[in-house]
Formats: structure tokens, C-alpha cells, sequence
């Protein structure tokens, strides 16, 4: 006798899915260059450089900038996320199964786009002073300047993600977390664990790359990554009557990519 799954069970564990997703999913993804809905295996950003301008003669030809265009390839890999739900366990456990397996679900395809953002900003060699030390206010100015002499945007579209450590030594910091020199509204425990500071949108993250006791933190522009997504979390959940369980899998596919070296600052930093 063929079994079939209630339709509403299964879109019910879709939007949990896709919710929770775009609540805790993934912390890095609004910090980048975004494209979706990307059609085969790769696609490309475009890295544009620097124009100039000049004069021109009356009734001359416009001087043409040549502004280089260099196509970065980001290639799409995909991902999965899938775990059993017995058919009878909701019945014995006070806890909502399918609400914990979705949020698991979204949650490591979450950390899995963070993760691939990750590893694009760990190629990076744009060193901020040693690694001998934390994150001082020092080699946060350094990186400050480095941003300033490469001519980044200081345009609201900055942003900087270190370690739980570092946010510590943020908050030794007086220009970073005394009202008297931020003001009261701008404190870094308003609301969330997230701040803007010196033109920048801080944020700490517990998914950064440690290395012999040394922390990677990034200072970025958005425009420096890209992010692609050929598909956004997707959910499938399928009845097995020979185990009596719904096999819940959700899936997505995405990359990542550098795409300007000059718009990316590495802070590392000791944790002792």
C-alpha cells in the first residue's frame, strides 16, 4: 500500500527551515558582495580599478578612463544537511523534533556559508602588524590606515569581524566601548554584540580560523568578497516506510571569492 506524507508537514518543515536560515543561519553573508539565483558551476565578479580624470581641448574627444576590469571566477560547490525524524518521537519527547532537526539543519548550511567566506578572507596576506599580541588599539589604527591608504569606501559598508577574544580586548577599550567617547546609543551591548566604530560595523565570530594560538580577524569592505548562490537553502523531506521516519535533507549550493586584495586587512592576533 503506498504511503504518502501530509503536505502540510512538509511545508511547515520548509518555512521553519528557510526561517531559521535567515534569523541565525549565517553571519557573514550580508557583509559581501552578493549574487543569486547564479545559473551552472561558477560564475564571475567583476574587480574594477581606478579611473581618472582630465581635460580636454574645446570641441576635443572625451579622454577615455581604460578603467581595468578584472573577472574573478567564483566557483559553486553543494551542500547538505540531513538527519532522521521517527514518525512516533514526537509523541514521547516534550520537545518539537521537527523544530530542532530544521534549526540543526539551517544552522550548519548557515556555518557552512560562513565558512566558505571564511576561507576566501584567510588568502589574504594584507597583514596589520605582528601576531605577537592581541587585538591593541595600535594595530587597530594600523589596519585603520591601511584601509585609508588604499582608498577604500569609508562609506558605511565597512566591515570588521574578530574573535570572542579580540571583542574582549575590544571592550578594554576605551574609544570602543566608554560612552563618554562613543555616546551612550552606540555602545556594543545595545540590543546585540555588534557595533559600529570608527565608520565600521564590528562584529565577533566564533567560526574564525585559529592557527598556533593565533586568531585571523578581518577588516573589509563589502565590495572586496563575493558570495554566489545558485541555490538557497532547500528542504526536502521524504517518508521511509521500512523505518518508519521522515528523512529531512536540506541542501544549498554556493561559493565564495576574494575580489580585491586592497579592500581586505588580516588582524592576527595572540589569544593566550
Amino acid at each position: 500500500m503506498a504511503t504518502t506524507i501530509d503536505q502540510a508537514f512538509i511545508k511547515q518543515f520548509e518555512r521553519e527551515v528557510h526561517e531559521a536560515y535567515q534569523r541565525m543561519g549565517s553571519k557573514l553573508r550580508n557583509t559581501v558582495r552578493t549574487k543569486n539565483n547564479v545559473r551552472g558551476s561558477s560564475t564571475v565578479f567583476q574587480k574594477v580599478g581606478k579611473g581618472s580624470a582630465s581635460t580636454k581641448a574645446r570641441h576635443g574627444q572625451v579622454p577615455v578612463m581604460n578603467i581595468d576590469h578584472t573577472p574573478v571566477e567564483c566557483t559553486l560547490a553543494d551542500y547538505y544537511a540531513g538527519d532522521w525524524v521517527d514518525k512516533l518521537d514526537e509523541l514521547k519527547t516534550n520537545i518539537d523534533e521537527r523544530h530542532v532537526i530544521a534549526n540543526a539543519g539551517a544552522f550548519a548550511l548557515g556555518r557552512k556559508t560562513d565558512e566558505l567566506i571564511i576561507t576566501q578572507l584567510d588568502t589574504s596576506m594584507n597583514y596589520a602588524g605582528a601576531d605577537t599580541d592581541g587585538l591593541t588599539k595600535a594595530k587597530v589604527l594600523t589596519a585603520f590606515e591601511m584601509l585609508g591608504d588604499a582608498d577604500v569606501p569609508d562609506d558605511g559598508q565597512r566591515h570588521a569581524i574578530v574573535g570572542w577574544k579580540q571583542w574582549s580586548d575590544l571592550l578594554e577599550i576605551p574609544e570602543f566601548a566608554n560612552a563618554d567617547f562613543v555616546g551612550n546609543e552606540e555602545l556594543p551591548w545595545h540590543g546585540t554584540q555588534a557595533k559600529f566604530w570608527l565608520g565600521t560595523l564590528w562584529m565577533p565570530h566564533s567560526g574564525l580560523t585559529l592557527t598556533s594560538s593565533v586568531r585571523f580577524c578581518y577588516w573589509y569592505h563589502k565590495t572586496a568578497v563575493g558570495h554566489a548562490s545558485g541555490a538557497d537553502v532547500n528542504t526536502d523531506v521524504s517518508w521511509h516506510g521500512d523505518r518508519a521516519a521522515h528523512f529531512v535533507n536540506s541542501s544549498m549550493s554556493q561559493g565564495a571569492c576574494l575580489i580585491d586584495t586592497t579592500g581586505l586587512v588580516v588582524m592576527r592576533c595572540l589569544e593566550s
